[in-house]
C-alpha cells in the first residue's frame, strides 16, 4: 500500500468509491476543479494499481478544512483512513499548515474514533448540515498543542 497524491487520472475510481459512500457525492468536475487548485491537496491510498481510500483538504494561510475522506467499503476497518488521515496531517505539518477542521455525520461513530485517534477535539455542531437524510454535523479541529 501506498500514499500519493491524487491525480485526474483516479478519478474514474474515486468517483466509484465516492458515488458508493455518500447520499450526495461530489461530483467528478468538483474533484478535477480541486485538483487544480493550488490551496488543494488530495491525497489516495493505492494497492496494485487500486484506489482504496482517498481524502482532501483545502487550505487557507496555516489552517485548512478537510473536505472528504473514504474507504472503499469492502477495505474498511483495515487502517487505511488512518493511513490517509496520518499522511495528510504530515502533509499539512511540511507546508506549515497546524490547524485543521472537518465536519462529520453525528451518526458516523468509527469516524469520530478515528478523528480522536488523530488529535481531532469536538468543538461545534452544525445542525441539519447534511441532507439524505437529515444530520447534524459534529464540528472537528486538530489544534497544535492541544492534542
Amino acid at each position: 500500500m501506498i500514499v500519493r497524491e491524487m491525480e485526474p487520472g483516479d478519478l474514474e475510481q474515486v468517483m466509484r468509491i465516492e458515488e458508493t459512500l455518500f447520499s450526495v457525492p461530489w461530483t467528478r468536475e468538483g474533484f478535477l476543479t480541486y485538483l487544480l487548485k493550488p490551496e488543494a491537496a488530495f491525497l489516495v491510498v493505492e494497492e496494485k494499481g487500486s484506489i482504496l481510500g482517498y481524502c482532501g483538504v483545502i487550505t487557507v494561510l496555516d489552517e485548512g478544512d478537510i473536505t472528504n475522506v473514504a474507504v472503499r467499503p469492502d477495505r474498511q476497518r483495515e487502517g487505511i483512513g488512518n493511513f490517509l488521515i496520518a499522511s495528510l496531517i504530515r502533509l499539512m505539518d511540511a507546508i506549515g499548515v497546524t490547524t485543521l477542521h472537518l465536519e462529520v455525520r453525528r451518526s458516523n461513530a468509527s469516524a469520530i474514533r478515528l478523528y480522536q485517534r488523530q488529535g481531532f477535539k469536538e468543538d461545534g455542531l452544525r445542525k441539519h448540515y447534511y441532507t439524505d437524510p437529515d444530520e447534524d454535523a459534529l464540528l472537528m479541529s486538530r489544534i497544535p498543542g492541544k492534542c
